[in-house]
């Protein structure tokens, strides 16, 4: 076999492409590009905003409602104890309100693949805006309705439960479901498993033990959304409290802000485009004129 030969039976090496390392809630983004929209730093803060707002949501609904609207896990326990006594009423509201949870959170869904479509990219900020509309509608509907507890009590239990679908989906797609504002069962398991990686005995030279690297900076993150979705429960009882249903207007304005970045920038670049095209639109008769002359 000649040399010619002998270089067409080389083996193919596959050369591996390195990567920049991303940070863990970059898993999934359904429609940032590439390049980082969110830094960490900006999305740490997001996610104890977020985080913050669902305990005040969930704690205060409770005290306006005598539920927790974001725990679908005790929703549907209590649903099933209550088929066992024959409490069909209660059987049917815990089914309704999980069923508002879950079309919450394909309304928000639904309103970030529509701004990917339209290449928007206001889609988190865009479904923020609309979480805090509703918690505004929320307030008008306790101004009209308290006095009524008969109504008053399951439309705004079943609002409340859509809007929490709404606030958990956010975060959910955002960092690809590996960070949950509103529920604090997954958070505690994901801090338990890094906890188990800080215990585990490491050895890199034993090829029998891997090793093991622990996230710090997702454990202290973790950390610091249960510490702040607890005093987020705090304000949202002391607000109610208070102030009753209209605590949720300072709720609404914190949404509304850090929604206003990402809609804003859609914004004007719609504007600018408009502008544009006016322009453009506005010079062919000219063109046309000086064509005829």
């Amino acid at each position: 076999m000649d040399a010619q030969q002998r270089g067409q039976h080389k083996p193919h090496v596959k050369v591996k492409s390195r990567r920049a390392a991303q940070p863990f809630w970059q898993a999934d983004k359904p429609y940032l590009r590439s390049s980082s929209v969110l830094s960490d730093a900006k999305f740490r803060r997001l996610s104890y905003v977020m985080t913050f707002v669902a305990g005040a949501i969930n704690a205060g609904g409770f005290f306006a409602v005598a539920s927790y609207t974001s725990h679908i896990t005790g929703a549907l326990s209590h649903a099933a104890d209550m088929v066992y006594t024959g409490n069909w009423e209660v059987v049917v509201i815990s089914l309704v309100g999980v069923l508002c949870f879950i079309l919450g959170a394909a309304h928000s869904s639904w309103t970030i693949m529509w701004a990917k479509r339209q290449r928007f990219r206001s889609g988190y900020g865009l479904s923020m805006w609309l979480e805090g509309i509703y918690l505004l509608v929320f307030a008008l509907m306790g101004a009209f309705l308290a006095e009524f507890r008969a109504v008053f009590v399951p439309s705004t239990l079943m609002l409340l439960c859509f809007i929490m679908g709404m606030h958990n989906t956010v975060m959910s797609l955002l960092s690809g479901g590996a960070v949950r504002s509103t529920h604090m069962t997954g958070t505690g398991t994901d801090l338990g498993i890094e906890l188990a990686k800080v215990l585990y005995y490491r050895h890199d030279n034993n090829p029998r033990l891997p090793d093991v690297r622990v996230n710090r900076p997702k454990m202290v993150m973790l950390s610091m959304m249960m510490v702040l979705f607890i005093l987020g429960g705090f304000v949202g009882a002391w607000g109610y409290h208070e102030v009753s249903y209209y605590f949720t207007l300072p709720v609404a304005v914190v949404l509304f802000v850090f929604g206003f970045s990402s809609v804003g920038y859609d914004v004007k670049l719609r504007a600018k485009i408009w502008l544009r095209h006016r322009r453009m639109v506005g010079k062919e008769p000219e063109d046309e004129k000086d064509a005829a002359v």
